[in-house]
């Protein structure tokens, strides 16, 4: 969708062909991303040029601008870390919603801490916690004001909250690996395989996560997954087997899995 080699670009011809140049090297939202790059230079042209260069090489927006937009809210970005698509927001949307005034939350591969940080400003009474294996992540959920912790799922986390959360959330690894090969051409050429990889059927870190939940979900709780493909019916056994009631399957207005949502029996 990229060039493979963009080249320098004329000082003079970035203002006025941004979005032409854009579309031409197969951006969809050329002209919001134009916009975008211009506020960031602040119109200086040679800055300017700089971003539209890293841009063309693939590197994400949101590392290049240093923010995205989730659920309504501006999210800072660093570099390195996993970018929030917009695909995640209805399942954030819902985790507010089985989410109590004054209860508790879990996110888990919080990246930035966008998820963390809609269910904290949504429910501002709330205790919410997140963690990640990235230190970048968590360095930069922290600057969001997400209170995270660094290590694997469940581990980093204060062992006050066992048996507390009313909701655990997650954007885990969920692609299998052999589909790593079929994701946009740039992405893995920018964020890392961590952030996508969930194993040979990409369910081996949902399973993880399924299992490990009950310690801090308490009954009655929510555990909220984005997935997709066949992943929600590979699941179904050990949802059942783990005590886990009324699966619903989420979908997307296309009308793929992009989720499930679980109570704690």
């Amino acid at each position: 969708m990229h060039p493979d080699s963009p080249g320098r670009l004329p000082k003079a011809n970035v203002p006025g062909s941004l979005e032409a140049l854009l579309s031409r090297a197969g951006f969809v939202a050329a002209g919001e991303e134009a916009d975008e790059l211009r506020a960031c230079a602040a119109g200086d042209n040679e800055l300017l040029e700089s971003l539209v260069g890293r841009r063309l090489t693939g590197e994400p927006l949101e590392w290049i601008t240093g923010n995205a937009s989730f659920c309504g809210l501006k999210i800072s970005v660093d570099p390195g870390v996993y970018v929030p698509r917009w695909q995640s927001e209805p399942l954030a949307r819902r985790a507010v919603e089985r989410l109590l005034d004054n209860g508790v939350a879990i996110d888990l591969c919080t990246g930035t801490g966008a998820v963390a940080k809609t269910l904290a400003t949504c429910r501002p009474g709330a205790r919410v916690v997140a963690s990640d294996l990235d230190e970048r992540a968590v360095a930069c959920a922290a600057a969001n004001g997400v209170e995270a912790y660094c290590g694997d799922l469940f581990a980093p986390l204060p062992r006050s909250l066992e048996g507390c959360a009313h909701v655990v959330v997650g954007v885990v690894p969920y692609v299998p690996t052999p589909a790593l090969g079929l994701l946009a051409r740039d992405t893995l050429a920018f964020e890392t395989a961590l952030s996508y990889d969930g194993g040979p059927d990409g369910t081996e870190v949902l399973r993880r996560v399924l299992s490990e939940c009950p310690r801090f979900l308490r009954h009655g709780g929510a555990l909220l997954l984005e997935l997709g493909g066949e992943q929600a019916e590979a699941l179904r056994d050990p949802l059942d087997q783990l005590g886990y009631l009324d699966v619903v399957v989420l979908f997307d207005q296309e009308g793929d899995v992009r989720g499930i949502e679980a109570t704690l029996g």
